[in-house]
């Protein structure tokens, strides 16, 4: 470690520390949706801090000349992984100096947990700046797309309008989620993602039991609102063989966590049928006024071709790309 690092220091966010850090931390609030590519506004910094004492998360404050000047916030209450959520340097200021003291004591921090758990970190926005830096630790990296579908604005409607569907072929229909199908769910779930990206940085995909514990979140609001009604179920012979997955955040942005469908049902058009059909019950939401939803957003992996072409003919567009990284179990040890 050179010289200059030890005028740093760090340390778990304190009571003692509350006052001096309030800034910081409203410096990173005012730049989460511009800069960071948040979908809404932070916990303003009392809920924050109530967080933090509950243990829902954990805050790793940089100190330079005793005074506050970046954080690092990760948790492990909500997955199998140790999830980093954000690096901040107050004013953006020596960002890639400051994250990397961060990431380093982060990584002591953490070191008996990553001994069977890996880390992933969703490098929104200004975030982007670190990768070349960060992959000299180890982290790994899959390009992630965010797509969204805007109820007004833009001619969203009109392309999903103009899509064309052939018709569902025999023996198949569409019907909205019933707590009945969880445990198809989980199997056709885990039958799809097992092998995907996404088990890279959230490895419960790779067991029924941690498919199990992610379909569960989903459906008891654990990382948003669930909206069984927008939930669709595809059936073949009363069986269910494909779902997509609808919830909502902060009451006005839907968000599709999953679609998956059976292996041997894929390739004839499925999938799109479940999209539209959910979609289509957003915007009766959004139109007759029973949920002020202004968007639906998803996200997949840049290289995805099939499932890009799928949501861009329903009339979801590009908003932005991102990396999304992970530092695999034992990678430094």
């Amino acid at each position: 470690m050179s010289a200059e690092k030890y005028k740093y220091e760090v340390r778990v966010l304190a009571k003692e520390d509350y006052k001096n850090f309030a800034p910081v931390y409203d410096d990173f609030r005012t730049r989460a949706i511009s800069e960071y590519c948040f979908e809404l506004e932070p916990l303003c910094f009392e809920d924050f801090v109530e967080a933090v004492e509950k243990e829902l998360i954990e805050c790793l404050v940089l100190f330079e000349k005793s005074a506050p000047v970046g954080f690092l916030v990760y948790t492990t209450a909500i997955s199998e992984a140790i999830e980093l959520n954000i690096i901040h340097s107050y004013k953006l200021e020596n960002k890639v100096e400051r994250s990397m003291y961060l990431l380093e004591k982060f990584l002591e921090f953490t070191k008996s947990e990553r001994a069977d758990k890996i880390v992933c970190y969703p490098m929104l926005g200004a975030q982007t700046d670190l990768v070349g830096d960060i992959a000299n630790y180890g982290f790994k990296f899959v390009g992630t797309v965010v797509l969204r579908f805007l109820m007004s604005g833009t001619n969203s409607r009109e392309i999903m309008d103009m899509a064309e569907l052939s018709p569902l072929p025999a023996h198949y229909e569409l019907t909205q989620w019933d707590d009945k199908y969880f445990d198809d769910a989980v199997e056709i779930v885990q039958e799809g993602f097992a092998e995907s990206a996404d088990a890279l940085f959230d490895p419960r995909f790779t067991t029924i039991e941690g498919t199990k514990d992610i379909i569960t979140k989903i459906v008891k609001d654990l990382y948003a609102e669930f909206l069984p009604e927008a939930t669709t179920v595809l059936l073949y012979g009363n069986e269910p063989v494909g779902f997509c997955f609808m919830n909502l955040t902060g009451g006005r942005i839907a968000n599709i966590p999953i679609v998956s469908i059976k292996k041997v049902h894929q390739g004839k058009g499925l999938s799109k049928h479940m999209l539209k059909k959910s979609v289509q019950k957003l915007i009766n939401w959004a139109d007759n006024g029973e949920k002020p939803i202004i968007e639906v957003n998803t996200t997949t992996e840049t290289n995805n071709f099939s499932a890009l072409r799928m949501y861009r003919n329903l009339g979801f567009k590009e908003d932005y790309n991102y990396p999304q990284s992970y530092l695999p179990i034992n990678t430094l040890e």
